[in-house]
């Protein structure tokens, strides 16, 4: 574990300083289309128990047949992890009673996991970066699901999940605040779905957190963790760590002590719960499957799934910062999604890369999250971007009157060159136009004219904005500050 202690992310308790330390075991839905295991399909949405094959049920004399594609998956994560892949692995069983796990026990994994160690950085405010451990991934089948909800005395369970492939990523525990944890997991996330891996929809359950919680004065040892299962927003992670760590506070500045164990983060009411205490390995009774081999993989055939990795979102933010002068931030900003900096290599073709990051991060993504939409659902294309950024770049339109010529590209679907035609738009060059509106202006405010020339500059705005509205808005803005300082000084 690495020292990360950080004055700013102390917490501060009637005893003094604490420090929280915070580990993520995540859990991702393996992108496949059928189950670890068995040949069922892995569609979400189903109807209940109608993608259950005799394996998932756990059906007598059934054996489990290792679904190929899941392991190139979770190959291909490690390496998108810079993470050590295990060409050999073991598959075991992990042994629990459960209603919603029919044959008594998962296959998981253990001492042997697919992938070892590896690192994350996160991106931090301010421009800061910084490596987290990777412990290991591991890949095991989920669980079925336990419905509370459709009877009023009776619980029912739903298989379809039952076998389905996840990879278990867990965490050195290297965090130190809930800003790290959620940094964390919007990384992951991103390279995941980069990879192609997971699609990382919290909201439909294929990427789940479990938070490892302890705090502990700076510079002690570490504390004794609570674990919060099953959390399914980074909102609501980072929420269940501030209110965890201000609990484990509170219990030992009374003198209590922490007792490890197993929560539940209640979202209505903002609180963890306890749900059991900790279990460890030996609980579980771990032994290697006798129906499955250890798995070997070939050296060779790992190297060429590194080869064939597409460019992860560390590389292309280095990349945008260096070919196209980006900074730091809307370098980030960009490469957080695939399809985002497909969108802005699109829209930069021949075009100036500032001014396209500038309007795709601020214009685009604003009008995107206020209808609820993401890049893929854009009604304004890349190339039609681009287009309009090229009539501000060669001073056919305003600022000003492109904003409102990307409003009604989006809202319309129309081209940025043909709403200019249409309403009139061409930015005013012609000096003898400008000219006249500013003596016009001057004649009609002669007493503010005097007020400036008698050293109240400030009033130089309240010019460019009547020359502006008497032409539209269409005049050059670096013309009209020039002809009217010109003419103001007399």
């Amino acid at each position: 574990m690495n020292d990360m202690t950080n004055d700013k992310n102390l917490i501060e308790g009637k005893t003094g300083m604490w420090e929280m330390v915070l580990g993520l075991e995540v859990h991702a839905q393996v992108i496949s289309n059928s189950k670890l295991f068995s040949g069922a399909a892995t569609t979400f949405g189903a109807e209940p128990n109608t993608q259950v094959s005799l394996v998932d049920a756990a059906f007598p004399g059934m054996l489990p047949v290792i679904n190929d594609v899941c392991i190139t998956q979770a190959v291909k994560t490690g390496l998108g992890l810079n993470a050590q892949i295990n060409l050999r692995s073991v598959f075991d069983r992990k042994n629990y009673f459960y209603a919603d796990l029919p044959a008594g026990y998962q296959i998981s994994q253990y001492l042997d996991p697919i992938v070892g160690k590896g690192t994350l950085i996160l991106d931090l405010p301010g421009g800061e970066h910084r490596e987290v451990g990777i412990t290991r991934l591991h890949l095991e089948q989920d669980a079925g699901k336990s419905l509370h909800d459709q009877h009023p005395s009776k619980t029912y369970v739903d298989l379809n999940r039952s076998g389905v492939a996840l990879m278990e990523i867990v965490s050195e525990p290297d965090m130190r605040s809930s800003d790290e944890a959620a940094a964390y997991l919007k990384k992951l996330r991103s390279i995941l779905r980069y990879l192609g891996t997971c699609d990382g929809n919290m909201d439909e359950g294929s990427m789940r957190c479990d938070v490892n919680v302890s705090v502990r004065k700076p510079g002690d040892p570490l504390g004794t963790r609570c674990e919060i299962k099953n959390v399914n927003s980074i909102r609501y992670v980072a929420a269940a760590i501030e209110h965890e760590a201000r609990r484990q506070i509170e219990i030992l500045e009374e003198g209590g002590s922490i007792k490890q164990e197993t929560r539940l983060w209640d979202p209505g009411k903002g609180m963890t719960r306890s749900m059991r205490s900790k279990e460890h390995a030996h609980d579980y009774r771990y032994f290697p499957d006798p129906d499955l081999l250890p798995l070997t993989l070939d050296a060779k055939w790992v190297e060429s799934l590194k080869a064939g990795l597409p460019e992860l979102p560390d590389a292309k933010r280095q990349r945008f910062i260096k070919e196209f002068g980006l900074s730091d931030y809307d370098a980030g900003v960009l490469v957080a999604e695939r399809e985002s900096a497909a969108f802005y290599e699109a829209a930069t073709k021949g075009r100036d890369p500032k001014l396209t990051a500038n309007w795709i991060t601020s214009e685009l993504f604003g009008k995107l999250n206020a209808a609820g939409k993401d890049i893929t659902e854009s009604p304004v294309s890349a190339e039609a971007i681009g287009e309009l950024i090229g009539l501000i770049s060669d001073n056919t339109i305003s600022g000003r009157i492109a904003k409102d010529v990307f409003t009604e590209m989006f809202e319309t679907g129309k081209a940025a060159g043909a709403i200019v035609e249409e309403k009139g738009l061409r930015q005013v060059l012609d000096t003898g136009a400008i000219d006249a509106e500013i003596d016009k202006i001057m004649a009609a405010n002669a007493d503010k004219v005097a007020e400036y020339r008698g050293g109240k500059d400030k009033l130089l705005g309240f010019f460019v904005g009547q020359v502006m509205k008497a032409m539209g808005g269409k005049a050059n803005p670096a013309m009209l500050n020039d002809r009217l300082k010109a003419k103001l000084a007399g």
